[in-house]
């Protein structure tokens, strides 16, 4: 079975982080995906191989050098036989290269372009530089330390955020292709994304209401064990949670409600950390099952490889490299009864398919 997207062609000249995200995405599900990499280096996040190799597999490289004449026909050739476009550069580079939007859709009014900046093609922001925990602070996401510096958050939910909305842009432009025949242009912000996932927080001040947060509940959180290892606790508000927690533990507090436990998280969540310091992580997973409580391990990294549940669910897989070595991937997370999405392509070397895409 081919994936969902077969037939699709993408070009792809959004580097770094979201556009790679995005398009990994689109050629997991079957799209043919051309990464449009500048000569002699190609993609900056090849400097970093393994995280390159991480989110680039299905895909197809050429080598292009834009402030070439002919290199820039050659690229609006491609796009003429494309359906998506996406490029990450900083808003009206593309413009100035004579590669904008208007251009391409006098050759191709089919074509889907996206553009992926950090704050979008207009706005007092749009020429700020900025990386991710930039992102995440504009938008309301580090508010917890906005008085106080924290640690730097580890996960770049800004890029990953732009590249899922990128990806909605697309499938979303491309549905609306189908019934109009024309396609059409595509602001991705990063800020802007992240300021939609901030939606339950952001309304209530908007409408001047109360904020409703789960993680003040005393057995919502993570708790260390007898043999070293954390676990967390995700009772957010729900009574017969905190029903049979107390139950288990023993706890003097299963007539509490909601609001009670808020006051008195304290000493409530004194009390849970006691009583799990006493057994091992294995001792309570099992009584936490059985229970049918909300919980889970902290994992490390390797952790996460080895969890029976991701395994069981197929989440690693493997393909062989050009020289015969392995090259293994986290696999994309949808699963399909009447579509296929495999990996069937091993990273791509820079300009390793700019002869067979070129027609040279």
């Amino acid at each position: 079975m081919s994936g969902p997207l077969a037939g699709l062609t993408v070009l792809s000249l959004a580097e770094q982080y979201p556009g790679p995200y995005c398009t990994l995405l689109l050629a997991d599900l079957g799209a043919d995906v051309i990464l449009v990499e500048r000569p002699g280096g190609g993609d900056p996040a090849r400097a970093f191989p393994d995280f390159f190799a991480a989110i680039s597999r299905n895909k197809r490289s050429v080598c292009l050098d834009l402030k070439n004449a002919a290199d820039r026909e050659a690229l609006l050739d491609l796009a003429a036989r494309a359906d998506v476009l996406l490029e990450g550069y900083r808003p009206g580079t593309m413009a100035r290269l004579g590669l904008g939007w208007e251009t391409f859709e006098t050759r191709n009014p089919r074509l889907v372009y996206v553009s992926i900046s950090g704050f979008g093609q207009d706005g007092p922001y749009r020429d700020r530089p900025a990386h991710d925990i930039s992102y995440q602070a504009v938008t309301g996401l580090l508010f917890a330390q906005s008085t106080t510096p924290g640690a730097v958050p580890d996960v770049a939910l800004g890029d990953l955020c732009g590249a899922m909305f990128a990806t909605v842009g697309v499938l979303a432009a491309l549905q609306g292709r189908s019934a109009t025949g024309r396609g059409t242009y595509v602001d991705v912000s990063m800020t802007d994304g992240l300021v939609s996932w901030m939606s339950a927080l952001l309304g209530p001040v908007l409408n001047g209401g109360a904020r409703f947060d789960g993680t003040d509940e005393p057995a919502y959180g993570a708790f260390q064990t007898a043999d070293g290892r954390v676990l967390t606790i995700s009772i957010a508000h729900e009574d017969h949670f905190w029903r049979a927690l107390c139950a288990l533990l023993a706890l003097d507090a299963a007539g509490m409600a909601h609001d009670e436990r808020v006051r008195r998280r304290v000493e409530l969540r004194a009390g849970i950390a006691a009583r799990l310091a006493r057994e091992t992580l294995a001792h309570w997973a099992a009584r936490f099952d059985g229970a049918g409580i909300p919980w889970g391990p902290v994992h490390d990294l390797a952790g996460v490889t080895r969890d029976p549940h991701f395994i069981a669910r197929r989440m690693f897989a493997a393909i062989a490299r050009r020289d015969g070595s392995t090259e293994h991937h986290v696999v994309q997370p949808l699963k399909f009864s009447a579509y296929d999405a495999a990996i069937t392509r091993p990273t791509p070397a820079l300009g390793e398919h700019t002869d067979e895409v070129l027609g040279r």
